[in-house]
């Protein structure tokens, strides 16, 4: 199992570093900074994209306090109580960082509103290895996730001091960062369904992962939400709402979940129950019926 374990690590090293030499760099466009809503209510510029950020603060507190006051969220591994700080640290910083950047949108400010964020991504994979593959590697991973995602942002604005490596100049360069946040994209709801759960109410991840696709869908579609609603709210403001229903989802499950005795997988589950679907269409019983005059007595 530990060679195993050092095999992925090597292929995944060696995957990353073959990925930055054939691709090109992706700079970070100034046209990002451009929100549609740069209106400004008293005497908070941008005040909207800056506002719609205090929900990150509550439900982030609110995990905090709920993840330590009497272990309500009942956790049982000590992985498991170190990940969901993390988490929900990210989560709370966010409010403080996007709301920083957001009055002054510069290269400079968005530093501090990606920093919380990969805090948070990073450490829900550390959550999923700890609940759904070992415990003690989840643990471990914890510190390394999170030191990557750190990493991944110095790498970016650093990297806009051009330096060689491996013969390849860097610059103003976010795929390190791209993949720290997309990544957890797609590998926790591929997680959430293929691997068995330790505890109930696994849908709420699926949940959570569709609130914050929509919420990079309103991120992409700014200009053209604002339009839409008469510039009354923007698309990235709407972001923020959404993505915040990430935490809130996670809050709901973590809540309501207790431990699966059955372990078994979304897919799994899923499928049986397709499988008994079909199995009661196919048995579906066939009348004939015949008809029968009967003579009335004369």
């Amino acid at each position: 199992m530990r060679k195993r374990t050092v095999y992925a690590w090597v292929v995944a090293l060696i995957c990353f570093i073959v990925l930055m030499l054939v691709t090109p760099a992706i700079p970070q466009s100034q046209d990002y900074h451009n929100f549609a809503d740069q209106r400004t209510f008293l005497g908070i510029p941008n005040a909207l994209n800056v506002i719609s950020n205090f929900p990150f603060l509550i439900i982030g507190l609110i995990g905090l306090v709920l993840c330590h006051y009497g272990n309500y969220f009942k956790l049982s591994l000590q992985g498991e109580l170190w990940g969901w700080t993390c988490f929900y640290v990210g989560v709370a910083a966010v409010a403080f960082g996007s709301s920083y950047y957001h009055l002054k949108p510069n290269d400079d400010t968005l530093v501090w509103d990606r920093l919380p964020m990969t805090v948070a991504f990073t450490s829900i994979i550390a959550i999923f290895i700890i609940e759904r593959v070992d415990e003690r590697k989840g643990m471990i991973s914890i510190v390394p996730l999170v030191l990557a995602g750190v990493i991944s942002i110095v790498y970016w604005r650093q990297a806009q001091r051009p330096f060689v490596f491996f013969c390849v100049q860097f610059f103003d360069d976010l795929r390190p960062y791209a993949l720290i946040q997309f990544v957890p994209c797609i590998a926790i709801p591929l997680m959430a369904i293929l691997l068995p759960p330790m505890y109930t109410h696994s849908t709420y991840w699926l949940w959570a992962a569709g609130f914050y696709l929509l919420a990079k869908v309103l991120e992409a579609t700014d200009d053209v939400v604002y339009k839409w609603t008469y510039h009354i709210v923007s698309g990235h403001t709407l972001k923020h709402l959404f993505a915040a229903m990430v935490p809130v989802f996670l809050t709901f499950m973590l809540a309501k979940r207790s431990l699966e005795p059955e372990r078994q997988s979304l897919y799994k589950i899923w499928r049986i129950s397709w499988t008994k679907v079909k199995d009661g269409d196919s048995n579906v019983e066939s009348y004939t019926y015949s008809r029968v005059e009967v003579e009335e007595p004369q």
